[in-house]
């Protein structure tokens, strides 16, 4: 389905879109970033906290040696960090371990499945890996365009996401 390389490029992009709405938001305010939107999480902050906190519930699967689960649970996604500092800093980290983790991985390792149990299923799931790989990264694009979106309808400029015009240096 997949490759290590692809995770790899994957991961990358991470970064860059991350540095790119960082940049975006860092002018306003926490009130700003709290109000409902009405987008699926409400606000920009929630849908930002939700983000990450996905981000950190995956990563403890595909990497529990190196990346612990959120510190809140499911219910409380939302609220994950207090503020634009912390969740700036806490972002950093998971990209970090994100960009870790996909240096590591292998094609053999793509082949296998992920075991969980899902809090929001209450169940055991199997999966194959590189799906589920694959859906992380796509439930990060899906919500930072919501998020291109606030900020479009703030009259920010928002962040280039096109896939193509990922800097090779990112």
């Amino acid at each position: 389905m997949i490759r290590a390389a692809y995770v790899q490029t994957m991961a990358r992009y991470n970064v860059w879109e991350n540095q790119q709405l960082t940049d975006a938001v860092q002018g306003l305010s926490q009130d700003v970033l709290d109000a409902d939107r009405g987008a699926f999480f409400g606000s920009m902050f929630a849908t930002m906290n939700h983000l990450l906190w996905a981000d950190g519930m995956w990563m403890s699967r595909f990497d529990p040696a190196h990346v612990n689960p959120p510190a809140v649970a499911a219910s409380d996604h939302k609220t994950l960090t207090p503020n634009l500092d912390v969740w700036m800093a806490e972002r950093v980290v998971m990209n970090a371990a994100i960009v870790d983790w996909a240096g590591r991985l292998t094609d053999d390792a793509l082949e296998g499945d992920l075991s969980w149990h899902s809090g929001l299923l209450n169940m055991d799931v199997t999966k194959p890996l590189a799906l589920c790989v694959t859906h992380m990264f796509n439930h990060q694009t899906h919500h930072r365009g919501q998020l291109h979106q606030m900020l479009s309808e703030l009259g920010k400029e928002t962040p280039v996401s096109d896939l193509i015009f990922l800097p090779e240096e990112a």
